[in-house]
């Protein structure tokens, strides 16, 4: 494969994710195809405050994002480095294919959301789309919803939930929220309360269901047919 990109210089890329095994696979994919693209790997990160730091020590052209970041999580992290670098194109690269992520990332800023199990090819000609300032969809990764279940005791999921988590009532509300990958300012106008009392909320759902990112906590109101 060979892609002509429209820059006459090496892309600068810079990885942001925790799992050696797929960093490691990653820079192999990266090396074994330079005919393809040009890339240089500028670093690779694992929180907030290192992606930062690479960002500011040279040009970087594509961040490589995965969701499962620690503080702060990345979808909140994505509006946040998009407005500080403008020029940064962001790469979503996740096993998550729900659609409410991919939703959530594009409505923070991303340029583009790829699954990583996903071919090289795939890879290089999401990486050129993005450098292009366009838009990229990865093969098998949907914007719409899945239907819901039938309507027929369509409260019992959430009751289920509330007994199985000890969440109250508010808080099942707002979990209801960040299932439709609302922020925290979009829960407060729906509630009619404060931008602090919906992030009280929801640290205190992430931390009775037992995870530590907004990406998982929306997987999971997915799945529990909660929106």
């Amino acid at each position: 494969m060979a892609i002509n990109l429209p820059v006459s210089e090496t892309l600068n890329v810079v990885v942001a994710d925790n799992q050696p095994i797929f960093i490691e696979g990653l820079k192999s994919v990266m090396k074994a195809h330079e005919d393809a693209l040009e890339v240089r790997l500028k670093g690779v990160a694992h929180n907030g405050d290192e992606i930062s730091n690479l960002l500011r020590s040279g040009r970087v052209d594509i961040l490589m994002l995965d969701l499962n970041l620690p503080e702060p999580d990345s979808l909140k992290l994505i509006p946040v480095l998009k407005e500080r670098f403008p020029e940064l194109r962001i790469l979503v690269m996740t096993m998550h294919d729900d659609p409410r992520l991919v939703k959530a990332a594009f409505r923070g800023g991303a340029d583009g959301y790829l699954l990583k199990n996903g071919d090289p090819e795939e890879l290089f000609q999401a990486m050129h789309e993005v450098v292009e300032g366009n838009t990229f969809l990865g093969k098998g990764v949907a914007v719409s919803d899945r239907l819901p279940g039938s309507s027929a005791g369509a409260n019992m999921p959430e009751d289920r939930f509330v007994r199985r988590y000890g969440l109250t009532r508010r808080e099942m509300e707002v979990m209801k929220y960040i299932g439709q990958a609302f922020s925290n300012k979009d829960i407060a106008e729906q509630l009619f309360i404060s931008d602090q009392t919906v992030s009280v909320h929801r640290k205190n759902i992430m931390r009775k269901i037992g995870v530590k990112s907004t990406a998982n906590l929306i997987r999971i109101a997915y799945e529990n047919n909660l929106v």
